[in-house]
């Protein structure tokens, strides 16, 4: 008696299988969700779990660089022995944030593994020993070269190895911000100006989330900011808005030309690459010496925090863009988006003094729009925004992010972005150009 109902129960699953793959888009859907779920599940646990490690790491070498300050002076032989090892082994990966980008683009070599291991060390070093810099681009890197191994294990196609990137850079930046959302759109928006790559968009999510959930599941938290008070939108707070962001837009396109400024300066006057971050840390080093504080090296986190409630110096904001963009330009590894955080919040913390706006919201308008004038990625910033202060600033913030991304012009942190819709049609005949060309171009003309 008991075969028949098992046999019965075999012949309805097979017909209804059959019936579910031959139903056309939704099958070739499930499908899809399958494959990446799988996959992006793997890259998000592992970046997530990388993060987490990044994070206790970093968050320990800089209470001890605070409590042993005479540390920093040792800043020239750290820079001296991270930039021996991506001297000697760097290869490809001595490009960062880039390489990831070109690869997007036209994918051609797999991403060397040794990038992580790399990028995790010389940040390390950058903190520990007192030089300005954030750690997005270590996230990111990681991210990017760990997922793409998978390419070799899944056997997967150009087209799909795009995505594979794409989703490590997500889960990168989720897990290191906690802003799953916002690292789920970064991995879309970064690579092309103006253009979102949709097929990418559900592996991205999944591996934003995912990675976020494991650095958790590590006991691992994120800085938390807060905007008290945020007044009704009116004409006149329309305005304000806009023009806070006009300025934030034109700080970051400082801060991205400051560092590719200083970028070509060591370059040009030191010719060996490993001494220019030991030249570089010693003059970072007498600079913090110099003007007593360290208030400007590091992530600067207790500055931002500040920002949101107590005034401050206005040359804040110029004094970081300054650290940093000579600290990244000597060649020190890191990242610039938690810098770009502190000049943007130190900005709008300045700003409040004249425009009538609260200052914890002006503060966190700097905070994303800045960085989306110096990344070309407002809907990341605004999404962003919304994760980390609470939907009741969304329409500030997005008009401060829109207006900064218009206002920083084609300009960025980086450098192998392309232009695929320019900003405005003054702009019409730099579609397709990377930024880095587009610099060369207007260097050229007379």
């Amino acid at each position: 008696m008991t075969p028949q109902p098992r046999f019965k129960f075999k012949v309805i699953s097979d017909t209804f299988l059959k019936k579910l793959f031959s139903a056309g888009e939704q099958s070739k859907a499930l499908l899809f969700i399958i494959k990446w779920l799988l996959i992006s599940s793997l890259v998000g646990v592992l970046v997530g779990s990388a993060s987490a490690f990044f994070l206790v790491s970093l968050e320990w070498v800089t209470t001890f660089r605070e409590s042993h300050l005479s540390i920093i002076w040792l800043l020239p032989l750290g820079g001296l022995l991270v930039g021996l090892l991506y001297h000697f082994y760097g290869g490809r990966a001595t490009k960062g944030n880039n390489l990831l980008l070109e690869e997007i683009q036209a994918p051609r070599q797999i991403i060397p593994f040794l990038m992580a291991p790399l990028v995790l060390f010389g940040t390390l070093v950058t903190h520990l020993f007192g030089g300005s810099a954030g750690r997005e681009g270590t996230a990111v890197q990681m991210g990017g070269a760990m997922a793409d191994q998978f390419t070799r294990i899944f056997k997967l196609r150009p087209r799909d190895r795009k995505i594979l990137i794409i989703t490590g850079i997500s889960a990168g930046f989720a897990s290191l911000f906690g802003t799953p959302l916002a690292g789920s759109i970064f991995g879309l928006e970064v690579f092309v100006i103006g253009r979102i790559r949709y097929d990418a968009l559900v592996p991205g999510l999944l591996a934003a989330v995912v990675a976020n959930l494991a650095c958790h599941a590590w006991g691992v938290g994120h800085t938390h900011y807060e905007i008290t008070f945020v007044p009704a939108m009116t004409g006149a707070g329309f305005g304000y808005a806009l023009l806070a962001g006009a300025v934030f837009g034109i700080t970051g396109m400082l801060f991205a030309k400051a560092t590719h400024f200083w970028t070509s300066q060591f370059r040009i006057r030191v010719a060996y690459a490993p001494l220019r971050p030991f030249w570089g840390g010693l003059v970072v080093a007498v600079a913090v010496w110099a003007i007593g504080t360290t208030k400007y090296i590091g992530l600067g986190i207790p500055t931002i925090l500040a920002s949101f409630q107590d005034e401050l110096p206005i040359y804040d904001a110029f004094a970081k863009i300054l650290f940093t963009s000579f600290t990244l330009g000597a060649g020190f590894k890191g990242g610039e988006v938690t810098p770009l955080f502190f000049t943007g919040a130190a900005m709008g913390n300045a700003l409040s003094q004249v425009i009538p706006l609260p200052m914890a919201l002006l503060a966190g308008m700097g905070f994303v729009a800045v960085f989306s004038g110096a990344s070309n990625t407002p809907l990341t910033c605004t999404i962003m925004a919304i994760e980390l202060f609470g939907a009741e600033s969304a329409v500030f913030m997005a008009l401060a992010c829109f207006c900064a991304y218009l206002f920083s012009g084609h300009s960025g942190i980086y450098g192998s972005q392309v232009v695929g819709s320019p900003k405005h049609l003054f702009y019409g005949r730099e579609e397709g150009k990377s930024l880095t060309d587009i610099v060369l171009t207007r260097r050229k003309k007379p």
